[in-house]
């Protein structure tokens, strides 16, 4: 959800009882919102600027104490409130799933004439409402270093260091979602804080939380955690490929094979991770377990309809499901900026696509028509590729000097074009290349705009020019909608998809799959080494069983219609043809003769 949009969610949703996620990355923006939002709530305000000391953490603290205030003032408000329609303690009530206990008493609530009765239930119902986690997190692969009039701090003042002592400072109880793989350094700096480890009463004022693409990777942090003591309370599945944002493919693991292995294999990880945590909790004169301590297993990424949901849910026995690019098209939960939602709205398929536009050198699901798009199109037909770089929180790139720099800064980029000019390549070898070089964008400063324009919030010098990263899924929902059609739509109320024909989201992620494969093989040819074929022929054949998976499951497990089984199982065939062809076209990417 980039580094913005998701910036005040709690403030619009957490009194509805719904979690949402923070990002950390950005401490510049969250000290611009936390200004904000102390004017609007009457706060008191002091900057903290980079001439204090600690600033980033101590921004992220004092942001995130902002925001557990703010939401503890207005579910204190809420409960106070009248059971009359318009309210948002009714509103609370009527978002809930059918199959709640909690809405099943409210129901009956409603339906209760005598009044003292009536009273006493709706005692119990306040008594019932809890505010949604306002979880937070950290890309694992965003941590910078950092200098002070040249000389370089310690690791704890690295960008992830300093945001996770940021968190940990705060008033939160709530989860840590670690994303974008194993930091080893910044996993043992948790172990530093008391809020991370479980209590005698099982109990941790703050939860760890690895978003993962398969049980390997699961299992190898899991170890990691464990042998500090500190027990990972969840494990959130993403699609490899279909899901917003960084996109980290898997070797062609598909998303059903994956969560099948959880489910398999969810007692092992919980054994063996229990043991190795308690052996380093004896030896930390820690409290130990008897019996393991409770982990969710939950999966998110590409999931677009109620029935989708359902079947993640009671087919792989997960534990919930997470929902992201589609609220960016609910006003109520996100905030985006009126030119980038129109464009979201208006947005196909063709619109949204995995681009190579982030200096990270991951493939980012972008929006072509987004403003960070067009006026990066605008400086390359002015000649001016490249974008000033006023933040910094993605440079690695030493190529041209010992301090590290962006490949989207306009410096890196005019230094590469020089470079490549002098290298004697074909006329074509070099617009290709330059092409390449110029497609970075800066999307450290873009993805923080759109709330900025939002709000009419405090800028900075540079032009505010949104970047956006849907999911793929945008492209099949027709409206901008309410947050109770949306929750509505996720509880089968409502139908907000605007194509009846869209494919199921199994079928989607093997085609974004197929595409990647094809795209990887094109650009390693004509010479492809041994061990990037045997790579290619890896992911083909973790396809081609998935493929097979896939064919079992939609005779064995689908509880749908036949029609939509029917199309499930052409659509299927399709891409096991063209995964076929491309096994064909391209024989000697895999060292095939």
């Amino acid at each position: 959800m980039g580094t913005g949009f998701t910036l005040d969610t709690p403030i619009k949703v957490a009194r509805f009882g719904i979690d949402s996620v923070i990002s950390l990355v950005d401490d510049v923006l969250i000290e611009k919102i936390r200004k904000h939002y102390c004017k609007i709530y009457e706060e008191p305000y002091s900057p903290i600027t980079v001439k204090d000391e600690d600033p980033r953490a101590r921004r992220i603290t004092e942001y995130l104490n902002l925001l557990n205030k703010i939401v503890i003032r207005q579910v204190a408000q809420l409960k106070n409130q009248s059971f009359t329609n318009g309210t948002d303690l009714v509103k609370y009530f009527e978002l809930l799933p059918e199959t709640s206990p909690v809405k099943i008493e409210y129901l009956t609530m409603l339906e209760n004439n005598d009044l003292k009765e009536k009273l006493r239930l709706q005692d119990k119902l306040r008594k019932q409402i809890w505010a949604g986690s306002i979880d937070v997190n950290i890309m694992t692969k965003l941590d910078r270093d950092n200098y002070v009039k040249g000389k370089k701090l310690g690791p704890e003042f690295s960008d992830a260091l300093s945001a996770l002592r940021g968190y940990a400072n705060s008033d939160f109880s709530s989860g840590i979602v670690f994303s974008a793989g194993l930091n080893m350094r910044l996993y043992g700096y948790a172990a530093q804080f008391d809020d991370f480890y479980h209590q005698a009463n099982g109990h941790a004022r703050k939860r760890i939380v690895l978003k993962v693409s398969d049980f390997r990777s699961a299992i190898i942090q899991g170890k990691f955690f464990a042998k500090k003591g500190l027990w990972v309370s969840e494990y959130r599945i993403e699609s490899g490929l279909n899901c917003g944002g960084h996109v980290f493919a898997t070797d062609g693991n598909l998303l059903g094979p994956v969560l099948e292995e959880f489910k398999k294999r969810k007692g092992e990880l919980i054994d063996t991770l229990h043991n190795m945590c308690n052996k380093a909790l004896a030896i930390k004169n820690r409290p130990i377990f008897d019996t393991p301590l409770p982990v969710m297993i939950t999966v998110q990424g590409g999931i677009i309809t109620a029935g989708e949901n359902e079947f993640l849910l009671k087919h792989y026995q997960i534990d919930a499901t997470g929902w992201g690019t589609p609220f960016l098209l609910v006003p109520e939960a996100v905030s985006v900026d009126a030119e980038t939602l129109n464009e979201l709205l208006s947005a196909g398929e063709k619109e949204i696509y995995m681009s190579d536009v982030s200096p990270l050198n991951v493939p980012f699901q972008n929006l072509y028509t987004s403003g960070s798009e067009k006026a990066k199109r605008d400086r390359i037909e002015a000649g001016r590729p490249g974008s000033p770089c006023c933040k910094s929180f993605l440079i690695f790139n030493t190529e041209f000097s010992d301090k590290p720099v962006c490949t989207a800064s306009r410096l890196y980029q005019k230094k590469k074009i020089e470079q490549l000019k002098s290298n004697g390549l074909s006329p074509e070898a070099l617009e290709k290349a330059i092409a390449k070089v110029m497609e970075k964008s800066c999307i450290c400063h873009d993805l923080g705009s759109s709330i900025l324009i939002k709000h009419d919030a405090e800028g900075s010098n540079m032009a505010l020019t949104p970047a956006v990263c849907p999911g793929p899924g945008l492209a099949y929902f027709s409206k901008i909608a309410s947050l109770a059609e949306m929750v509505g739509h996720i509880y089968s109320r409502f139908d907000l998809l605007a194509k009846t024909d869209r494919p199921n989201m199994f079928m989607n992620e093997l085609k974004l799959y197929i595409d990647f494969l094809k795209k990887k093989i094109t650009e390693a040819l004509p010479a492809v080494a041994e061990k990037k074929a045997q790579y290619f022929r890896t992911f083909y054949e973790n396809l081609q069983n998935g493929i097979e998976y896939y064919r079992n499951l939609i005779r064995d497990s689908i509880q749908e219609t036949e029609q939509y089984k029917e199309k499930m199982t052409r659509d299927l065939m399709s891409l096991k043809e063209n995964l076929e062809k491309i096994f064909s076209d391209y024989r000697l990417a895999f060292c095939v003769s």
